[in-house]
């Protein structure tokens, strides 16, 4: 009777583990989170570091270090300096001519500007919407773990009151045969192996995905397919003479480390998480494409930064004047 009980078990975890398969397959093999927004640059088309330029004494004494840099970032420093330039013209001229020059300067920093805006918003609802996707993800797979280990829990119940039972029929009826003995012994590696699956509840599937935004990040790439030069000059800036100083990307690709997100060595149970996550896709478990949603949001977080920065900007260029 256990042993039935136990392959009843059995089959009703394994026809589980198919039925999550075929029924996520559509999912995990389509995404719209990007549309077709593939860079194509070489590192001379990415603005050389501010340290290495020499900046107009007109532009620090109007704007700071982050606004500086940002605005070399979106290719607007040139345009700062006509734009300072050509206010003072005015203030000291008055010509008309020259102050229709102002707002034409005026016009073309503000388009710059947006066109920034609207590319981090593009790079950040990509992000956005795969971190979304893995998540619908995460919650089926960890669901049917749930019920696998529910089915488990139960069976393992059941068996053990079985066992109880004809056990105890034994000892009434003075049955003095090693019967009892064996369906103890039985019972045991029944458990054990019901405590093993439950255990080992953890069901991966392959999920794919030849355009990985995490993998320039990763490996430090001089140019990016997936982020336009401004965001990825933003991301890797560093000033060499500040010995303290690292970049974005770095700071996240430590946090990464420090926090146990990746681990570049295979651990304990032969994952190599540098493959799965800055390969073109591998087999994940539930806690592993997690864990990759949150790097995401992560990523995100850092790139939504540069907006703060671009509002600063725009309000350090709103207090310049005619008057």
């Amino acid at each position: 009777m256990k042993n039935f009980i136990l392959i009843t078990i059995l089959i009703s975890v394994s026809s589980c583990a198919t039925m999550q398969k075929s029924s996520l397959v559509a999912h995990l093999n389509k995404s719209n989170c990007n549309q077709e927004n593939t860079y194509n640059y070489s590192i001379d088309d990415i603005p050389k570091p501010i340290h290495e330029l020499r900046i107009d004494t007109t532009l620090t004494s109007h704007f700071n270090t982050k606004d500086i840099n940002l605005a070399n970032a979106i290719g607007v420093l040139d345009l700062l300096s006509s734009y300072i330039n050509k206010i003072n013209e005015v203030k000291e001229t008055h010509s008309l001519q020259s102050q229709i020059e102002v707002i034409k300067i005026r016009q073309e920093i503000n388009n710059k500007i947006d066109l920034a805006s609207l590319e981090i918003s593009s790079v950040s609802a990509e992000l956005d919407c795969e971190e979304e996707r893995i998540n619908q993800i995460v919650s089926y797979m960890k669901e049917n773990e749930m019920k696998k280990e529910t089915r488990l829990t139960v069976g393992s119940i059941i068996l053990g009151s079985l066992t109880a039972i004809a056990t105890g029929v034994l000892v009434s009826s003075n049955n003095e045969s090693k019967t009892s003995d064996y369906i103890g012994i039985g019972t045991g590696l029944a458990d054990a192996v019901i405590g093993v699956l439950i255990l080992t509840n953890k069901q991966k599937i392959k999920f794919n995905h030849p355009r990985n935004v995490l993998k320039e990040i990763w490996f430090a790439t001089e140019t990016s397919s997936v982020y336009p030069p401004s965001i990825w000059y933003y991301l890797n800036y560093k000033n060499p003479n500040n010995k303290d100083e690292i970049s974005l990307r770095e700071q996240l690709v430590d946090n990464w480390k420090t926090f146990g997100q990746v681990a570049s060595l295979k651990s304990k149970s032969g994952n190599n998480t540098v493959e799965i996550y800055f390969d073109a896709g591998g087999k994940y478990t539930s806690d592993q494409l997690e864990n990759r949603a949150n790097m995401y949001d992560q990523l995100e977080s850092i790139i939504k930064l540069m907006k703060q920065d671009l509002r600063n900007l725009t309000l350090s260029v709103n207090k310049m004047t005619l008057n």
